[in-house]
């Protein structure tokens, strides 16, 4: 997601001569990078994907088309489809509400804690959803603070589902649109300002065009991640609410209708495929149109009782909208029926004190995700990594298409995902239904994304004329990277690994399928432990919820400390 196109100073020596035949040597260079990426997500996704569609709407070897139709039009579904666009684009609207006065914040105001307070509002974007439920479930349900300070209870509600949403994706607005406000030269607003133009007037007609196509793209990705809500909905809806994503599990895992999944599956596909259409061509209008300076040159103290209110206002908001659900998810763990102690902690390390919900202390769950983590992140540096070599260059379609390609896990749902690799990976040579490796796998393809969208803007602004100037020497296209993009993309390459990383922890809707009962991973413990009736139950989901949400905003923090663009998207 690249904010803008490098500026070309027109002083700037002449390009090296390049040999002839470089041009062919660029695209087999390029079909060379894009070969592992391509394999890894046709085997891993797209192959797991078609069979499960397959399995569903095929019987004795013959397509049943028919079965869309039915699907289709069932009431019942017609009610979740309605409830999923809805709730979506009511939760985009709240979230761009409540955000776009922390993203001017952010982007032109300089106030202490600033780098420290920005980590802080994108730690529930990195976190579980199941955690993000969690969380609200705290506040909100019963026994929650709300329930125990004034008898209100939210959760079973859409205002519940709509604040956790906003809570998620706040920091999606104010990293995406305040990235790009921070860049935009303060002096045009006011040279139209000294025209005569007055405040508002000026907003309206220079910066506001300049902000729309960032303001269209952040509001199409909270539309997107709020349309395949699955955690948060599965946790506060109850059996009021569903969205797509929830049902699809249902259909699958719980009513085993599989012919209802698969036309479910391909509903939501044709829906993320429509949106991200949408959402590259906004990307691509940012990158053709605007002319941005240092973001160091626009911020400043706030100045006069208005902008130290819009401050005081925003500060507020992230207070409650951010702080209070984890301090509540904090507090919940630790409130034991003795007091406050460390009962629900201590209970975490026993096998029998968690009501029959795993065969293993819940505690190993933490080793497990550590572990997993790890070794999805590793998959994702090296095809993401490879991914976004491949796209350094922004002509032709072939290259739109595969940047379309690699977003799609984020919006294809999880659930059909995990469950097609139950479904196709079970003959050899990839029978790995037994292998530790699964889960791993299906954590690294929604981190691809993140290490594509991290190194992609830092790829681009290396100058071309370093690496054709290392090809006039001599190098080959694997040296003149190892020499020329590597040194200046290393920070950009750890802080893509510590995104990775911090998704991977937080992936739920695969690995609920795919995980082992003796290897669960942290998501999958809290939500069986939520499942489960009783006080105890319930604190241990506290307690790995809060473990969860510390070991995430501990690597943000590291992120926040290593990045070397503070103006991007993530």
């Amino acid at each position: 997601m690249v904010l803008a196109r490098p500026e070309v100073d027109p002083a700037a020596p002449p390009r090296a001569a390049v040999r002839p035949g470089g041009g062919r040597r660029r695209t087999a260079t390029r079909l060379g990078l894009m070969a592992v990426p391509l394999a890894f997500f046709g085997v891993f996704f797209a192959y797991p994907v078609a069979a499960i569609v397959s399995r569903g709407l095929k019987d004795g070897g013959s397509w049943q088309f028919a079965r869309i139709g039915e699907v289709v039009t069932d009431p019942r579904i017609g009610h979740v489809l309605w409830f999923t666009t809805w709730q979506a684009a009511a939760s985009t609207a709240l979230t761009l509400l409540l955000a776009l006065p922390g993203a001017y914040v952010f982007a032109r105001f300089d106030f202490p804690g600033k780098q420290l307070l920005r980590a802080v509002v994108t730690v529930p974007f990195v976190l579980p959803t199941v955690v993000v439920g969690s969380a609200f479930l705290a506040l909100l349900g019963r026994g929650g603070l709300l329930d125990e300070l004034w008898g209100v209870r939210l959760d079973t509600t859409v205002w519940a589902i709509l604040l956790a949403h906003v809570f998620f994706n706040y920091a999606v607005v104010v990293r995406t649109v305040g990235g790009l406000w921070a860049q935009l030269d303060p002096r045009q607003e006011e040279a139209a300002r000294v025209l005569g133009a007055g405040r508002l007037a000026a907003w309206r007609r220079v910066t506001l065009p300049a902000l729309g196509p960032a303001v269209a793209a952040a509001a199409l990705m909270v539309f997107l991640f709020t349309f395949t809500s699955f955690g948060v909905v599965q946790i506060l809806g109850g059996p009021h609410y569903a969205t797509l994503e929830v049902e699809i599990y249902q259909q699958t895992a719980q009513l085993l209708d599989l012919p209802t999944a698969a036309v479910l599956t391909l509903v939501q596909f044709a829906a993320v495929a429509a949106l991200l259409g949408v959402h590259a061509w906004t990307v691509r209008r940012r990158e053709a149109t605007l002319k941005l300076v240092d973001a160091a040159r626009t911020s400043r103290r706030p100045q006069g009782a208005a902008q130290w209110a819009l401050l005081a206002s925003v500060l507020a908001v992230v207070a409650l909208l951010v702080l209070v659900p984890l301090v509540v998810l904090v507090l919940r763990s630790l409130d034991g029926p003795h007091g406050y102690d460390l009962t629900y902690y201590r209970a975490l390390a026993s096998a029998g004190d968690n009501g029959g919900t795993f065969v293993v202390a819940p505690l190993e769950a933490i080793g497990n995700s550590l572990a997993y983590g790890l070794a999805a992140t590793a998959v994702a540096v090296v095809v993401g990594g490879l991914a976004a070599a491949a796209l350094t260059r922004r002509e032709g379609r072939l290259v739109r298409g595969f940047d379309a390609l690699l977003m799609l896990p984020l919006g294809t749902s999880a659930v059909t995902v995990g469950f097609g690799f139950l479904i196709a990976l079970d003959e050899p040579p990839l029978d790995l239904r037994t292998s530790w490796i699964l889960v791993p796998l299906a954590q690294a393809l929604v981190g691809v994304p993140f290490v594509v969208r991290t190194m992609l803007p830092v790829l681009r602004a290396v100058d071309v004329r370093l690496r054709e100037a290392a090809a006039v020497l001599g190098a080959s296209p694997l040296r003149a990277w190892r020499e020329v993009d590597l040194p200046l993309v290393g920070r950009a390459l750890a802080v893509a690994a510590g995104f990775a990383f911090a998704v991977s922890l937080g992936e739920f809707g695969a690995t609920v399928f795919i995980a082992r009962p003796d290897s669960p991973t942290l998501p999958v413990a809290v939500a069986r432990l939520l499942g489960r009736p009783g006080a105890l139950t319930y604190g241990q989901a506290m307690a790995l919820s809060t473990i969860l949400m510390l070991v995430c905003a501990a690597a943000l923090l590291v992120l926040e400390r290593v990045r070397t663009d503070r103006t991007g998207e993530f």
